[in-house]
């Protein structure tokens, strides 16, 4: 097959390279222009990926998703807004497009600027991890295992799934809807915890590693958050996996209390560095497109998260600015929300 990644990044072209590995073919297109200056015919990757593989760097959208077969958009969410018109726009409507992650219904926002046509996939999380090392270097940190596929229109999850698997590899069980995929990626409730704990360490721009400093204090914040979400969660009909079961599957580390969890997986894996600058994603993401899309939807049907809520607030006044605003969700009617992830 042929993929379209539109995001060059580090998930965009790790994922480029982990598609190729397996024999596909994949264009990479960056939507400033700036991820893909200095890439030429050959991506390198290192870490659990190794190997030279030949990528196609397109100049255009147009140009990346002709003749492709499938699409995959990763770009942080927040960017999101900005771009999904400009996608929905040209990409061709019978091209299956899917969003990683699918966060704040991004699939369903997308599916409705773009009218009908091929289902829209909402995956969970990313299919790897991994960062950029050099213009035409990545480095893999790891291949997940398994990722939740949701769909725009629901039904249509199995489909998306299979080509998934097609292309990367990983498991891909299926879940009923986008909010479903939504909720189950952990990095809005310990990305907030962490912030929240570590706030002066980022603001000094201290070096610091991230699961070193998911304290039992910060462990408990993302329980108690993690147990908000399973409660919204569940009045759709949605069990996400618990935040120990996250930890374990993506990292490998054994189950058991969470900040001994995250301690092994420093142990393991090194110092993961934590942000630098208040301008983190771990805010202006993980937050207005997260946490505060939970008191959103939570809004919409009268359920109190009042942990998640207090979260919320105080890394306003900490960063001394309004998270809530969403554009992916204006407009959209969130007491009605399962007939519309149906429908599409």
């Amino acid at each position: 097959m042929r993929i379209a990644i539109l995001g060059a990044g580090a998930i965009g072209p790790a994922s480029a390279a982990l598609a190729v590995s397996r024999g596909h073919d994949a264009a990479i297109w960056s939507p400033s222009g700036a991820g893909t200056r200095g890439l030429g015919a050959t991506l390198h990757a290192e870490g659990v990926l190794e190997g030279a593989f030949p990528v196609t760097v397109a100049a255009t959208l147009a140009d990346a998703v002709a003749g492709a077969d499938a699409a995959m958009l990763a770009v942080p969410t927040y960017a999101l807004p900005g771009l999904l018109p400009r996608i929905a726009e040209a990409i061709p409507r019978g091209l299956p497009l899917m969003i990683t992650p699918a966060a704040s219904l991004a699939p369903l926002a997308f599916a409705r600027l773009r009218g009908p046509g091929a289902p829209v996939g909402a995956m969970a999380t990313t299919p790897v991890t991994g960062r950029r090392t050099a213009p035409d270097r990545v480095r893999v940190a790891a291949i997940r295992a398994e990722i939740e596929m949701g769909a725009v229109p629901g039904p249509a999850a199995p489909e998306l799934a299979a080509m998934a698997e097609a292309l990367f590899g990983n498991r891909w069980p299926t879940v009923p809807d986008a909010l479903a995929a939504a909720l189950i990626n952990t990095n809005p409730i310990a990305h907030a915890a962490l912030a929240l704990g570590n706030v002066t360490r980022i603001e000094k721009r201290e070096s610091w590693g991230q699961y070193g400093l998911m304290t039992e204090a910060v462990c408990r914040l993302m329980e108690d958050l993690a147990a908000e979400r399973d409660a919204l969660a569940a009045r759709f009909g949605h069990t996400p996996p618990s935040l120990a079961w996250s930890l374990h599957r993506t990292n490998g580390v054994p189950l058991g209390p969470l900040h001994e969890m995250t301690a092994a997986i420093e142990q393991g894996r090194g110092v993961i560095a934590g942000p630098t600058e208040m301008s983190t994603r771990y805010v202006t993401e993980d937050v207005p497109y997260g946490l505060a899309f939970y008191l959103a939807v939570a809004g919409a049907i009268g359920l109190d998260m009042p942990v998640t809520a207090a979260t919320v607030r105080v890394v306003e006044s900490l960063w001394g600015r309004d998270l809530r605003d969403n554009p992916l969700i204006a407009g959209l009617d969130l007491s009605d929300l399962p007939a519309a992830l149906s429908r599409g």
